[in-house]
């Protein structure tokens, strides 16, 4: 595997895994079984049958919470704290201790921060989708992303100049959007704390 394909591989894991974590585990790791990709030595765990299992079974688990208006977002909330270390270890996995452990560590620092970057532009795009009451919105971005995932790391594998020429576009268009979607995550944040009552008005003394 030559440089490029390396830094396609390890952006490709980290990006994805802020959208569908168990199904870039359980697609590579099939893919590594099946001797369809050669795996990077701290990526071949991945290749083995119990990960594999276990890994479409929290597939077909997320697919369809993915689907459910809500649920969606919950899930989202809750994987926070699991897919941003997960994406950043599989890319660090790509370069390898045999690499350089600085380079291991670079790559984990800049892979954890991708998968930040599309878990937050994902879970806020979706949060925006669910205010509106028809759930074929939130179907569409589904299984856009699903597809989206599929293609992505399709073409790391097999085109990773174009694949890295179209993440970079990604990521800027993640810049942009970042904090549009922070500002509505605070007003909505707000008004459920309104209605719940855990949040106070602001009252303030008017000038005679």
């Amino acid at each position: 595997m030559n440089e490029l394909s390396t830094l396609a591989m390890a952006a490709a894991l980290a990006w994805a895994s802020g959208i569908r974590l168990y199904a870039v585990v359980f697609l590579i790791g099939l893919a590594g079984q099946q001797q369809w990709i050669t795996l990077p030595e701290h990526l071949r765990v991945l290749s083995h049958t119990y990960v594999i299992v276990a890994s479409g079974c929290m597939l077909v688990l997320e697919f369809f919470a993915d689907k459910i208006p809500a649920v969606d977002s919950i899930w989202d909330a809750i994987h926070t704290v699991i897919r941003i270390p997960a994406g950043a270890l599989l890319a660090a996995g790509v370069i390898g201790v045999e690499d350089g452990a600085a380079w291991a560590v670079v790559a984990g620092l800049l892979g954890g921060t991708i998968t930040a970057g599309t878990h937050f532009t994902k879970a806020g795009s979706r949060a925006l989708i669910n205010t509106s009451p028809e759930p074929v919105t939130n179907w569409a971005a589904s299984f856009t992303e699903d597809a989206a995932i599929l293609g992505g790391l399709w073409l790391a594998f097999t085109h990773p100049l174009i694949f890295l020429v179209l993440l970079g576009l990604f990521i800027l268009l993640m810049i942009w959007l970042l904090p549009k979607l922070w500002r509505f995550m605070k007003r909505l944040l707000l008004s459920l704390g309104s209605l719940l009552g855990l949040s106070q008005p602001d009252i303030r003394p008017t000038k005679t």
